[in-house]
């Protein structure tokens, strides 16, 4: 009897210690993995040098941000109203926020439109509609079909960031738009240059630019 009893407990012993092993490289192989997981996940820095990367871009950025630094007009201004709200708060942009609100013609306010959605907006400086021709201009305030046409083709679906919009994009207004260049250098359709990209808004990437985009006839 006393010899079966030393048995069994050798035999629980073993088998004890073979359970706690077994435990043991569990967790090890465990923490392993939770550290090679760990080592995979980006550092801070890559994180911020990430964001920055698509941050506002182009030649014309420096310059706006010193003349606004803070406030509605303020890059985090913006960011924190609908793109159509923003633009009417940029000082660049007052004939565009005419333009989409109803003020150059009536039959025609894409305010609610634009800031509900997400969107990508080429969006034409003051500079850019003192170029388009004055009758031109004129035959906007009456010809609603024209200017919704050219406002929608300023507009494409979902929001781009200066890395992902090079490249051809289909406008609301149907037709397409071509973006070439590096982030800092961006041209739209061969004709207009970025003033400033990647400005974020609270639904939309907007994109200042120096000429009015007009849709193939």
């Amino acid at each position: 009897m006393a010899l079966v009893a030393t048995a069994t407990l050798g035999l629980a012993a073993c088998g004890s210690s073979d359970t706690a092993t077994t435990a043991g490289e569990e967790a090890m192989a465990g923490s392993s993995s939770s550290s090679s997981s760990s080592s995979a996940m980006p550092s801070a820095s890559e994180s911020m040098d990430a964001a920055a990367m698509t941050g506002p871009v182009g030649p014309g950025c420096a310059d706006y941000a010193a003349a606004n630094a803070s406030g509605p007009a303020s890059v985090d201004g913006m960011a924190a109203d609908p793109v159509a709200t923003a633009a009417s708060n940029n000082p660049l942009l007052t004939t565009l926020t005419a333009a989409v609100s109803g003020q150059l013609n009536p039959d025609v306010n894409l305010v609610n439109d634009l800031n509900n959605g997400e969107y990508t907006v080429f969006a034409p400086v003051d500079d850019a509609f003192a170029q388009v021709p004055a009758e031109t201009l004129e035959t906007l305030k009456t010809d609603s079909a024209m200017l919704q046409s050219i406002l929608t083709y300023h507009v494409v679906q979902g929001q781009l960031t200066p890395e992902e919009v090079v490249g051809t994009h289909t406008t609301l207004q149907g037709a397409e738009v071509t973006v070439s260049g590096e982030p800092e250098s961006l041209t739209v359709n061969d004709g207009a240059s970025v003033v400033c990209g990647g400005v974020q808004t609270a639904n939309a990437t907007v994109y200042l630019v120096d000429s009015v985009l007009m849709p193939p006839s």
